[in-house]
Formats: structure tokens, C-alpha cells, sequence
């Protein structure tokens, strides 16, 4: 038990877990809860795992003090033995967890940690909280680095061998491999098979938009520039096999097991990117190309991948009569400097470092067209104040509801965003009997603010309490019917999955903001468990 922010204030808990912490100031205290193996339930883990371990609890101190009740969790844990079809000791092979999260009101999986198995080939993830886990080990080659090139001409002659990449127990693919559910206080057992096995060259040539091998001086940006590669599956999630360009032989090299793959090529040009109809093209922002292959018992030597420019792929923006008068204030009045674009892969693992955003294409347009060819969910947020998000009609698939499908071909699909003015406000408080900051522990509230209508635009969590007012202001809100859902506890809400929803079975509260009004609600605040 912790005072922040005073070093010399805090307390152990004795065998009943009951503790006393004296001469502590009148008035409000930051508490922190700490005991290994044991996570603060009310701590919301996003990306890193670690985050649940404590979080600081608001405390009124008032004389006369009532007792406060802090609850903890046990963590949960994966464990097991990575073994190889040898028999030797399988030390050093890395081993990845994957965590599934909320994310935008989705499931995202996220790679979490990674570990490297003992001497003995065991692995251990510890302090881990409930939820879906997935375990792989990257690959790992007998006595060779990944990034050693094979010689030309000599690929049919050399076969290494080493350990591909597997998923929990047995699988090779992320689609196969085993979900591992945690309670608190879990401890699952994950053992891995590893079985040696000849890994084959794959030589793919690069070649220019003229279909000649890609040569140093026709490379965007210079010699200096070296294309980057992924090695995909079939159902184009990236796998953590290396590909290595060979300067000397303007070719691209991978050491793959036997499988079926995708393998994606991106050539970055210097200086900053190219987009827009009426951009000149001689040193475009980056070329990029993609190649399916199959590795069965031998070398892959005449792979071709052609590097071309994407084409566009245009998102008109458009500012309705009432957005006019805002769209008037916006530095160089430009409707792109008020619309953020992001694009989040459909079926890609994600690092916290993962952003890919859409470039302007012109004043009133974006450029969609970023990223390899993967389906991405698209999220708007709209910047300019005084202007909310309309609809987002694109000729195609419903980007609320469905991912955009990217290709290198391109397509002549197009979308339009419309901005209006004529933006809501919505006033939340909390019922008057639990405004009052009282002396102990003080709730806070997370409240989500789920629009019934379909939109790109993401909810982002709020949160109530009392010593803060016990009131929020939310302004900029489209015109519609809501779901207001308010919890005790900190939430991740998969609210754009109907089901999901559905099993929940939440009521929440329904309202609707018509344009320009402020609507005020209290809220219905569920009773703590």
C-alpha cells in the first residue's frame, strides 16, 4: 500500500490483508495497491500487460475515516516446454504471445511479449490477466542466420535446415493455432513441437514498371534506397520469416519451409511523398509488388515481382452548407487539414507503434492508397471545431460495417466524407446521490456514447467522477440516435459487434441529439458488484 507522490507514507498488510496508514493530511489521496502475482481489476489493460499491475485509486481522507476496501485479482500465466524433433535442448528459440484486445470496438490481436526458452527449452509469460491468448515461436535456422545470402546459381545446391514457425500446439498458421482462455489465477500449459526441417531458397527478381530487372540507378530515391519485403500466409498475416534484398544481383532472398505464401516488395523513394491527380510522377513516392509462391521440396528461382505505383485510391471530402462558416476558420481553409484517416489491418498483429494514415490527395481529398494489399478497417476523426462527421459513402463495401479491401492494381472505386456544421452537444451527469465526493474510496464511471447509426468515427470511453464534477460536457457529436451504456468498472466495449452486444445484454439509455441542440442526461448508473 502506496501514498503517491510521498515516499515515506505507505503500509504492508497484515495475514488478514487489513492495514493502517496514520497522520495522513485532510483531503483527497492518491492510493496505489500493490502485491506480486495480483493485478488491480480496476486497472484497464490495453496495449501493454503490464499496465494492470496498480493503478492510483482517488481517496478522501476525513476525520471520522470509514474503512476502504481495495480488491486484487490473481494474475494468470502460460507456460510450457518448447521441444525439438532432435532431441537437443531447444534454448534461445523465441517464443511470442499474442493478446486479444478491444480495440475501436473491435477485436485486434496484439503481439504482447516475447521470450527466449531456458536451457531447458521452457518458457514462462507471468502476470498476465484474463483473456485470449495465442503462443507461436518465430523460426530459427540450424546454424545459419536468416540474413546469410546464398551465392547465384547455387541455390539448388544448398538446403539449410532449421525450425519453421508454429502456433500453439501444432499449427502452422494463425487460423489453426489453439486460443488459450484465461481466468484470474490460470496457469495453462502451452507445449510446442518443433520438428527440423529443410528450409529452401526463394530468389525473386525485382523488376521495373518497363518489366527489366530493377537496377540501382532506376530506384526511386537512389542507390542508397533497398526495398523492404514481407513474407505472408495464404490468408495474408504477416509471418516473422526474414527476406533479404542482395544488392549485387538486385534480388530479393528468404530461407522458407514448405508452404504456400505471398511475398510483398515496398521501395521507398527520398524526400516526401507524390499524391494528387496532378502530381508528376518521375520519382514517386514508393513502388511496391507482390508474388504468390509455393515451396515444395525445392528452391523457388524464378519468382518475378513487378514494382509499379499504387493507384490512388481518392476520398472526396465534402463540407455541407452548414459546415461552411467553420470550414471559413480552418488554416488554408483546406477540408483535408480537418479530417484524420486511419487506417488499422483487418488481420494484422499490432504493436503499439503501428500507424497508417491517409496522405492528402489534393485541398478536399485524401489518398487511401498507403499500405500493401491487406483489408483495413477505416476510422475518421474530424479535427475542425465546430465540425462533425456525416456520412462516409464509398462505391463499394459498407466502411462501417465492412474493411476496405487494397490492392496493388488498384481500382476505380471511390468514397466520399461529408463534414456538417450543424454539430450536437451532449451534457452527462451523474445522479445527484452519487455527485458527492464523500470521504474514502471514490468511483469513477466509463460511459460509452455508441451511435445507433452507421459511422467511421470512433467512441472513445469516457469517464464520470465526482470530485471532478461529476458532470461532462461532449460537443461535437453527429446528429442521431444513441445508446448511452454506463459501467462501474473500466470496460472494453466490442460495440460494433451486434452479437457481441446482444450477449451482453445491456439496455443503456437511449437518446437523440438533433442538430445544433445540447441535450442533457442524467445517467443510470448500474449498481456495483
Amino acid at each position: 500500500m502506496r501514498i503517491e507522490g510521498d515516499g515515506e507514507a505507505g503500509a504492508l498488510t497484515d495475514s488478514q490483508g487489513r492495514f493502517e496508514i496514520p497522520d495522513l493530511p485532510t483531503g483527497p489521496q492518491s492510493v496505489q495497491v500493490l502485491k506480486p502475482g495480483f493485478r488491480d481489476p480496476m486497472a484497464l489493460v490495453q496495449q501493454n500487460l503490464d499496465a494492470g499491475n496498480s493503478i492510483a485509486h482517488n481517496v478522501l481522507v476525513a476525520a471520522p475515516m470509514p474503512d476502504v476496501v481495495f480488491d486484487l485479482t490473481p494474475a494468470a500465466s502460460i507456460h510450457g516446454q518448447v521441444q525439438l524433433s532432435t532431441g537437443d535442448p531447444a534454448s534461445g528459440i523465441t517464443v511470442c504471445l499474442l493478446h486479444q484486445m478491444i480495440q475501436h470496438g473491435r477485436p485486434l490481436w496484439m503481439e504482447a511479449k516475447s521470450i527466449r526458452a531456458d536451457t531447458g527449452g521452457n518458457y514462462r509469460f507471468g502476470n498476465l490477466p484474463d483473456g485470449v491468448y495465442v503462443v507461436f515461436t518465430r523460426p530459427e535456422l540450424e546454424s545459419t542466420p536468416f540474413t546469410t545470402l546464398v551465392e547465384p546459381g547455387k541455390s539448388r545446391s544448398v538446403v539449410r535446415n532449421g525450425y519453421p514457425v508454429v502456433f500453439a500446439p501444432d499449427a502452422r498458421s494463425f487460423s489453426a493455432a489453439s486460443r488459450i482462455r484465461l481466468n484470474p489465477g490460470d496457469a495453462a500449459l502451452a507445449n510446442i513441437a518443433l520438428t527440423l526441417e529443410p528450409f529452401y531458397t526463394v530468389t525473386a527478381a525485382l523488376l521495373s514498371s518497363d518489366g527489366k530487372p530493377m537496377q540501382s540507378q532506376n530506384t526511386p530515391g537512389g542507390p542508397q534506397n533497398l526495398p523492404a519485403a514481407q513474407i505472408l500466409d495464404a490468408d495474408n498475416r504477416v509471418l516473422p520469416y526474414a527476406a533479404t534484398y542482395d544488392g549485387a544481383t538486385h534480388t530479393l532472398q528468404a530461407d522458407l519451409p514448405n508452404g504456400n505464401y505471398n511475398l510483398t516488395a515496398v521501395l521507398r523513394g527520398n524526400g516526401s511523398p507524390v499524391h494528387g491527380p496532378d502530381a508528376a510522377e518521375p520519382h514517386p513516392a514508393f513502388l511496391v509488388g507482390a508474388a504468390q509462391l509455393t515451396v515444395a521440396d525445392h528452391p523457388v528461382n524464378d519468382l518475378l515481382i513487378p514494382l509499379f505505383m499504387p493507384h490512388s485510391f481518392p476520398l472526396a471530402l465534402r463540407a455541407l452548407p452548414s459546415a461552411v462558416t467553420a470550414v471559413r476558420s480552418l488554416p488554408g481553409q483546406s477540408l483535408s487539414s480537418a479530417v484524420h484517416v486511419a487506417l488499422e489491418p483487418y488481420q494484422q498483429y499490432l504493436d503499439s507503434s503501428y500507424d497508417k494514415s491517409a496522405l492528402p490527395y489534393g485541398p478536399d481529398s485524401l489518398d487511401l492508397m498507403i499500405a500493401p494489399p491487406y483489408d483495413f478497417w477505416v476510422h475518421t476523426l474530424v479535427m475542425g471545431k465546430g465540425l462533425c462527421a456525416g456520412a462516409l459513402l464509398a462505391n463499394g463495401p459498407n466502411l462501417a460495417r465492412e474493411p476496405l479491401a487494397l490492392s496493388f492494381s488498384g481500382s476505380n472505386s471511390t468514397a466520399e466524407f461529408t463534414l456538417r456544421g450543424d454539430c450536437s452537444t451532449l451534457n452527462l451527469e451523474l445522479p445527484v446521490a452519487l455527485s458527492a465526493f464523500v470521504p474514502g474510496v471514490e468511483p469513477f464511471y466509463t460511459v460509452y456514447i455508441v451511435p445507433d447509426f452507421d459511422t467511421t468515427e470512433d467512441v472513445a470511453p469516457q469517464t464520470l467522477r465526482p470530485s471532478s464534477g461529476g458532470s461532462l460536457i461532449i460537443d461535437g457529436l453527429s446528429p442521431g440516435s444513441y445508446h448511452v451504456y454506463t459501467f462501474t468498472t473500466p470496460v472494453e466495449l466490442e460495440y460494433r459487434n451486434p452479437e457481441a452486444m446482444a450477449q451482453l445484454g445491456l439496455q443503456g439509455q437511449a437518446v437523440t441529439l438533433t442538430p445544433g441542440a445540447t441535450v442533457n442526461l442524467v445517467l443510470e448508473v448500474p449498481e456495483s458488484k
